[in-house]
């Protein structure tokens, strides 16, 4: 900071943030300023990533400059400085947790997102003053392709997954005229007061390309933490939304290629899950968090099959069986379900309440892992098939296949069940397969 700064002092108050798919965020203050330092856990979370950390802050900060309500970045680390790769931003006010921007969020907040993503599809960077490099262009069919490629990697063997790259495969829409797209921009990422948005964070993803991706991405069930009734960022109606951007930006949004990446972004963050298990499989970032972010790809699962399921013939459409659990408790000595039951309670009990800050945040998350294992224990479920996936990537098999729309369905609802049980779409998902 003193490099950076050019200010004498030391660093206080540091604490590491909770949230963050990939990289790690941690506050602290200096010469009493607050800042945040943005920075990977090693250096193989940065292999293969088009943008390094110091062209994501160059373009973070000709956002900046340009009028977005992106960070004001303050510097970059150098190899020198043993810290890894990152960069420094000074801290704004406001808030980045979902349910707290949802108590105090206004009608006007999805105005102004709206306006904000306008603004961002409007940049050129070519009369930036900032050296911007590497940022890429998003080409549908290689990364279609490259889907499918991880999708082997992970063992192939995911049957709502294949069917979701096949339709995206015969889907693909026109080409658009090309815009810079953030690539990330939700909830999570954008901090709001109680005046409204404050600023939008994470940049890494950034890209040129159609601009329906960031429109749909933001709307992703996921995104929406439970507010399925807004499929606008939690906040509004698709209707209200496009009118908005709109608006904004003078550009109509065509409801077709907004479907096409609604479903070609909860295939992307389906296989984005399972590739934090391999973070952490890898050794990459052995943290717990990335494990069970892996079990997450069941949520994207079903909200793929409840978008799909519309291209299959009527008499397809049958109700869903229940997933059947079994009563796994014992006499004598404990069982594993019961042992796990012990493990979570002293966590919740002696841990969790006495931690603070992230570490009360990962005992939460320690003890869903082991709800997870207890859960699974009771009732595996058979989702697991590669035969059938291949058939669905060569087109052998569809949706119109007797049997299999209602097998995805049980498969979906079983694993799901298992994984994140308060996943809002599941309820509403057993309540639209059983009438």
């Amino acid at each position: 900071m003193a490099r950076i700064t050019g200010a004498a002092g030391g660093v206080t108050m540091l604490n590491r943030l909770s949230g963050g798919a990939t990289m790690e965020s941690w506050a602290f203050e200096f010469a009493a300023r607050p800042y945040v330092l943005r920075r990977a856990p090693s250096s193989e979370m940065m292999a293969g990533r088009p943008l390094t950390h110091a062209n994501e802050a160059a373009l973070v900060m000709a956002a900046h400059d340009a009028g977005v309500r992106a960070p004001h970045v303050t510097g970059v680390l150098l190899h020198t400085d043993g810290m890894g790769s990152g960069y420094i931003m000074q801290r704004v006010g406001g808030t980045a947790d979902p349910a707290a921007i949802f108590a105090q969020a206004s009608s006007g907040l999805i105005v102004q997102i709206a306006g904000e993503l306008a603004k961002i599809h409007a940049l050129t960077l070519g009369n930036s003053q900032r050296s911007i490099s590497g940022l890429p262009a998003l080409d549908v069919n290689a990364a279609l392709a490259e889907f499918k490629m991880r999708f082997g990697e992970y063992g192939g063997d995911r049957p709502i997954i294949a069917l979701a790259i096949r339709w995206c495969e015969t889907h693909i829409p026109a080409a658009a005229s090309p815009v810079l797209v953030h690539g990330d921009f939700r909830m999570g990422n954008l901090m709001a007061d109680e005046d409204g948005l404050t600023a939008v964070l994470d940049w890494e993803l950034a890209h040129w390309g159609d601009r329906h991706d960031d429109l749909a991405y933001g709307c992703l069930n996921v995104w929406r933490f439970g507010r399925l009734d807004l499929p606008a960022y939690g906040l509004a109606s698709f209707d209200e939304f496009f009118a908005a951007y709109e608006a904004a930006s003078n550009v109509t949004v065509d409801p077709e290629r907004f479907r096409f990446w609604f479903i070609f972004r909860t295939l992307w963050w389906a296989l984005g899950c399972l590739q934090m298990t391999e973070y952490w499989r890898s050794g990459a970032d052995r943290n717990l968090e990335r494990a069970v972010i892996g079990r997450r790809t069941s949520e994207n699962e079903l909200d793929l099959l409840m978008m799909l399921e519309q291209d299959a013939p009527i008499d397809e459409q049958s109700p869903a069986p229940p997933a059947a659990g079994q009563d796994i408790r014992r006499v004598g000595e404990a069982s594993a379900h019961e042992m796990l039951e012990a493990v979570r309670e002293w966590i919740g009990s002696d841990v969790k309440t006495q931690a603070q800050g992230r570490g009360k945040f990962m005992a939460a998350v320690a003890m869903n892992a082991l709800a997870m294992v207890q859960r699974e224990l009771a009732s595996p479920a058979q989702i697991y098939d590669k035969p059938l996936c291949d058939d669905l990537l060569s087109g052998a098999q569809t949706l119109a296949t007797p049997g299999l729309l209602a097998r995805l369905r049980g498969g979906a609802i079983a694993k799901l069940s298992n994984d994140v049980p308060k996943y809002a779409g599941l309820a509403a998902a057993q309540a639209k397969w059983s009438q």
